[in-house]
């Protein structure tokens, strides 16, 4: 029998690995019912996958973009499918979905910054991707834009390995995943600019035009479901983009938001993502110490790597060593830690910071946390390669561990679990059955008078229940009113709700009516209405 100390010692990076998965599942899977977001979008989503399951009904089409009034290709429909299937239609099944993409994506970061780096690196960055609050945030939902960061990170990791360990089908596998990403949130179009750069810096690396067609040819697999839409309907979507791009009022380029734009985004990348920062608008609520701390931190953990990063790769051409005194490069070499990285990985990683940094100053509308997703691994694997370039004689081991050990606890102080959960997911489970009692089995037309939500979440229970509600149709398409039934239900989730009289479609193509009852559930008010008989 083999000692249990060589053992250890032998396999110390898997069993730190295995741990930090296993951390990361806690965090993603715990309680994920009780936490989800369970709204109108999600809503919208379950109900085109539920047809697709039950009725068989496929789509080519995805959700719309937040702006540019185009949509997304279907693909995260295609990603729902098997497990709303699995989970017998039950909303959580989607949500345990994008927590196992969260979860392959701590491995991705791990074997990245492995690859990129060392293994000590690779663990540093997966244990605190694994632990960011935000990060987990969006790997507890169903949403497209949550997995953008396993897509965007296999394309990273793949354009590294198309230079430094090319394979057959790396230039295929990164089409592939473009194909995918831009299915799942516009802002991949970046990315598209990040391919195309790197390729033109790699020219004479890469057979460039063979590299070119394999990409191509691999985009066209991926975006495959929503090209097959795009053909039949004449590029509708495509031209929506280019028109959103070109010359829409959200993006180009203005000297007053430019910089601006560019040193907030940089800033909220590593703050948010890292250091669970809050907003700026917040900050008033916390000590302006513990403020300044993390600011303080956060610009740290921006220059330190950015600049070394800088310094390796122009140390890496010979003309500039040349340059440079024999001692200073020795010098510079030591404190770099001049082995155990890979120079194409560090000057690929400031190929996609720059050119992602300075695309968002084209965008000028708001930048949410989410549009992020595109580079949420990137501050991790900055800050992996910082500390592993300290674990340097025993003090520098220390500081490692010490520094390492204070984010992850800082951050396991974060976990959503602290807070009371949202229950979402019941909370419209309730209201939709009692709103369904109040029918008294009859068919019935339905409204939701809110402020920025919409009916979708509603409705799917309606609809696997099998008493969907009957939409009312403008007169042109339902002259004698068939689709107007004896009865309207309307659930208000605003205050002082009044539906009589209300604009909203849904209320006003009913017609005149009387309310025969209201009933308070958590949250909501629910209203039957009836047609107006006069007195």
């Amino acid at each position: 029998m083999k000692p249990v100390k060589p053992f250890i010692l032998k396999y110390w990076s898997q069993i730190v690995l295995i741990f930090i998965l296993l951390l990361g599942a806690y965090l993603r899977l715990y309680m994920i019912r009780n936490y989800m977001t369970f709204l109108g979008d999600e809503g919208r989503d379950v109900l085109i996958v539920m047809h697709m399951i039950v009725n068989h009904k496929f789509t080519l089409l995805g959700p719309t973009a937040s702006v540019g009034g185009f949509f997304l290709g279907p693909i995260y429909y295609y990603f729902m499918l098997p497990f709303l299937w699995a989970f017998k239609l039950d909303p959580v099944g989607p949500a345990v979905m994008v927590a196992l993409f969260g979860i392959a994506t701590i491995y991705l970061v791990y074997k990245t910054g492995t690859d990129f780096f060392n293994k000590l690196a690779g663990l540093i960055a997966a244990s605190i991707y694994a632990a960011s609050p935000l990060v987990i945030a969006y790997s507890r939902s169903s949403w497209n834009p949550n997995i953008v960061p396993f897509f965007s990170l296999c394309l990273l990791y793949y354009l590294w390995k198309l230079v430094v360990k090319p394979g057959k089908y790396d230039a295929i596998i990164i089409g592939i995943a473009l194909g995918i990403g831009i299915q799942l949130h516009y802002l991949f179009l970046f990315l598209f600019v990040v391919v195309g750069v790197w390729y033109l810096l790699q020219i004479r690396r890469i057979h460039f035009f063979r590299t070119v067609i394999k990409t191509i040819v691999g985009f066209i697999i991926g975006f495959l479901p929503f090209l097959a839409f795009e053909v039949r309907h004449g590029f509708p979507n495509t031209k929506s983009i280019i028109q959103f791009l070109l010359a829409g009022k959200d993006t180009g380029f203005s000297w007053a938001q430019y910089f601006p734009t560019i040193s907030d985004v940089i800033f909220r990348i590593f703050a948010r993502l890292l250091y669970r920062i809050p907003e700026e608008p917040l900050w008033n609520n916390y000590p302006h110490w513990y403020v300044l701390v993390l600011v303080i931190l956060t610009k740290a953990t921006i220059y330190v790597p950015v600049l070394l990063f800088i310094l390796i790769t122009g140390l890496s051409f010979k003309k500039v060593r040349t340059k440079i005194a024999k001692s200073w490069v020795s010098t510079i070499d030591r404190v770099t830690g001049h082995s155990g990285y890979s120079i194409e990985a560090i000057f690929l990683l400031l190929v996609w910071f720059f050119t992602v940094i300075l695309l968002f100053g084209l965008y000028r509308k708001a930048i949410y946390d989410y549009y992020f997703g595109i580079v949420f691994w990137l501050p991790f694997l900055f800050l992996g390669f910082t500390l592993s370039r300290l674990w340097i004689g025993s003090v520098g081991k220390v500081m490692t561990v010490i520094l390492w050990g204070a984010l992850l606890f800082f951050n396991w102080q974060g976990r959503p679990f602290v807070f009371p959960p949202n229950n979402q997911l019941s909370q419209i489970q309730t209201i939709a059955r009692v709103a369904l009692e109040r029918t008294d089995g009859k068919p019935f037309n339905f409204a939701l008078i809110t402020e920025g939500n919409s009916d979708h979440a509603y409705r799917y229970f309606f609809e696997i229940w099998g008493r969907a509600p009957v939409t009312i149709e403008p007169a042109g398409a339902d002259p004698d009113r068939k689709t107007v039934t004896n009865q309207l239900i309307v659930i208000c989730e605003t205050m002082n709700c009044k539906p009589l009289g209300n604009s909203l479609w849904e209320v006003a193509g009913f017609g005149r009516a009387d309310i025969v009852g209201s009933w308070d559930v958590p949250f909501v008010k629910i209203y039957k209405l009836v047609h107006y008989k006069g007195t």
